[in-house]
């Protein structure tokens, strides 16, 4: 009963209506829209902030970044202020539209198979888009995170129609309260949770970013709240990278719950602060450089 008491929660959770009420179709009108993929009728897009002085001839970082929702809801416009931001410093930032059980009636394996595409594409793309498709992050929250996390962590789920000489692993992960571990053992029970392999699409365990740790992966940021029902998973995930010499920060918000970082929540002060750890580690990468304006472009006192 614990188990699927937990499935339940996971996707209620990440379904929230928060997400839910963000515009969709999205407006961005600061970035220019490119479709990337066309799967059975649909087509999936993408939009591009690009620094003020950018060029086609650039080489510039860039970041993709995948909406929460649970795999149900949401909209590209949830990262669209954190996307604005990080052109302002010099990178192209990116968000992107994916396939979801409300509009499209996939499950979350689906899901994962666009974020791929998504992050494939601007890669092939690189010269067209102006970007330096070696230094290629993929950021995301909630279940965005979980798919960001998969194209960094689990090498399978490629659609099968796309040029697999294209990587569609992302060269940082920049993850917000993400859902990264579906171990039982953190519901504590062994009882199949069968509520969650029926929205996963797939047994969870292949689609668990924490049961795929290996070394050599890209470096990632995790930022949670300590009040967050999935921070026995990230923990799990962050102890799993660190093990395997991978680099992976945790960032710990201290009585923060899930969602805490959006744009507009409580004033935006979280927003804030974690827009500015995300500038502090692409910074430490190479993606960036100087001290972060989050301050100064938000107006913020």
């Amino acid at each position: 009963m614990a188990r699927l008491l937990f499935a339940a929660a996971l996707v209620a959770v990440l379904a929230s209506p928060a997400a839910a009420q963000r515009t969709y179709p999205p407006v961005l009108n600061e970035a220019k829209s490119h479709v990337y993929k066309t799967v059975e009728g649909t087509e999936l897009s993408l939009w591009a902030f690009t620094p003020k002085d950018h060029q086609p001839t650039d080489s510039r970082p860039a970041i993709v970044f995948f909406f929460g929702g649970g795999w149900k809801n949401g909209s590209p416009t949830q990262f669209e202020q954190q996307c604005r931001y990080l052109a302002s410093r010099g990178m192209v930032a990116i968000t992107a539209d994916y396939r979801v059980a409300s509009r499209q009636g996939v499950k979350a394996v689906e899901c994962v198979r666009d974020a791929k595409s998504a992050i494939r594409w601007v890669r092939s793309h690189a010269k067209e888009l102006g970007i330096d498709p070696q230094r290629l992050a993929a950021g995301g929250g909630s279940a965005g995170g979980h798919l960001a996390a998969c194209a960094g962590v689990i090498s399978e789920f490629d659609d099968a129609k796309e040029d697999p000489a294209v990587s569609s692993r992302p060269n940082a992960m920049v993850l917000f309260n993400p859902a990264v571990s579906f171990d039982p053992a953190l519901a504590g029970d062994d009882r199949r949770a069968a509520g969650l392999s029926e929205r996963m699409g797939v047994e969870p365990e292949k689609l668990s970013p924490a049961h795929h740790v290996q070394p050599g992966l890209p470096p990632a940021l995790v930022l949670i709240g300590t009040k967050d029902f999935l921070i026995a998973g990230n923990r799990q995930f962050v102890e799993r990278m660190k093990a395997a010499g991978n680099r992976c920060d945790l960032d710990l918000y201290e009585d923060r719950e899930h969602g805490f970082f959006n744009y507009g929540r409580k004033g935006s002060a979280d927003f804030l602060k974690t827009t500015e750890s995300m500038d502090r580690f692409l910074t430490s990468l190479g993606y960036l450089s100087g001290e972060p304006t989050v301050m100064t472009f938000f107006g913020a006192k």
